[in-house]
C-alpha cells in the first residue's frame, strides 16, 4: 500500500526561492500545501500560478504557532515540511518514495540538511550537525511552543533517520544580518520566559567559546575560508543571544525594584 504525502511549505516573501522548492518536492508529493504568512513580494503570484499547489494564508504569530495551524490542514496522513530555501535531492526523493510504499517503520523521520552559505557547501562545523524531524504522520507531530528554533515533537511512536539529505541554501545575501537580529531577539525572549538568565561573563565568553567549538572541535577549519566565516558568525550569533538576554534580565530587575519601591511608598 502506498501512503500518500502532503508536502507543507511555510513561507513569507520567498519569491526568489519558492518555485525551485516546489519543483524539488513535486516528484514525491500527492499534495503541495503552501502556507503563507503575509508575503508582500511576488510569492503569492508565483504560487497561484502553480496548478498543483494549494495555498492557505494566515497572519504570522511565531514559527511554532504557524506550523501547528498548518499541519492539520494537510489532506494526507503523512506530512513532509520543507522550507522555501530547501530542496529535495534526487536521492532523498527516491528514499521517501520507497519508504512510503508499504508500512513505514517509524512515526517520524529526521532529515539532515546539506547547508550552503553564500553558494558554498558547509561540510563541517555547525553545518554537519544539522538534523531536523520533518517527515511524520500528520496527527502525531506538533511543534513545541516557542518564537523561533521550533522543534517538532512526535506524540507517540518512534523516530528514525533518513539516509539522504536535503539541500539548504541558508544565505545568499546580506539579509542574513537582519535575520540574526530577529532571531536573537526572539531567542532571548523565549529564554527569559523559561526562567533562564545571563551574566556579564556569559556575554563575553559565549561568543569565543562557540567559535572555538565550531571551528576547532567540530572541524570547521576543514571548510577553509567559508568555515572560518560560518564559525565566526556562529560566535557572533551566540554572543548576541546572551547580550539580549542579559539586557532583558536587567530590565526586568529594574522594573521589579521600581515596583517594590512604589509599594513601600504607598504603604508608608
Amino acid at each position: 500500500m502506498e501512503n500518500k504525502l502532503t508536502v507543507l511549505i511555510p513561507c513569507r516573501n520567498e519569491h526568489h526561492n519558492i518555485e525551485a522548492c516546489i519543483d524539488s518536492v513535486r516528484p514525491v508529493a500527492n499534495e503541495i500545501l503552501v502556507a503563507d504568512s503575509g508575503s508582500t513580494d511576488r510569492t503569492l503570484e508565483i504560487v497561484r500560478g502553480q496548478p498543483d499547489c494549494r495555498l492557505i494564508e494566515r497572519q504570522f504569530v511565531d514559527y511554532a504557532n504557524f506550523k501547528n495551524w498548518a499541519i492539520p490542514q494537510a489532506s494526507h496522513d503523512w506530512v513532509l515540511i520543507v522550507d522555501a530555501d530547501e530542496r529535495l535531492t534526487d536521492q532523498l526523493q527516491a528514499e521517501i518514495k520507497t519508504m512510503l510504499t508499504g508500512q513505514p517503520e517509524h512515526t517520524g523521520y529526521r532529515v539532515r540538511r546539506l547547508n550552503y552559505f553564500f553558494g558554498h557547501r558547509v561540510r563541517f562545523g555547525k553545518g554537519f550537525h544539522d538534523w531536523h524531524l520533518r517527515l511524520f504522520r500528520r496527527d502525531e507531530g506538533r511543534y513545541r511552543s516557542c518564537r523561533v528554533h521550533e522543534s517538532l515533537k512526535i506524540l507517540s511512536g518512534t523516530v528514525g533517520n533518513l539516509r539522504h539529505g536535503m539541500e539548504h541554501f541558508t544565505c545568499d545575501g546580506f539579509d542574513y544580518y537582519e535575520k540574526v537580529e530577529r532571531y536573537t531577539t526572539w531567542v532571548a525572549q523565549d529564554r527569559l520566559e523559561q526562567g533562564k538568565t545571563a551574566t556579564a561573563f556569559s556575554v563575553i565568553s559565549r561568543g569565543p567559546w562557540e567559535f572555538f567549538r565550531q571551528y576547532v572541535l567540530r572541524l570547521g577549519f576543514l571548510d577553509g575560508r567559508i568555515g572560518l566565516i560560518v564559525s565566526a558568525l556562529s560566535g557572533i550569533y551566540s554572543m548576541k543571544k546572551q547580550a539580549k538576554l542579559w539586557t532583558l534580565c536587567n530590565s526586568r530587575s529594574v522594573e521589579m525594584s521600581s515596583a517594590r519601591l512604589r509599594t513601600r511608598r504607598n504603604a508608608a
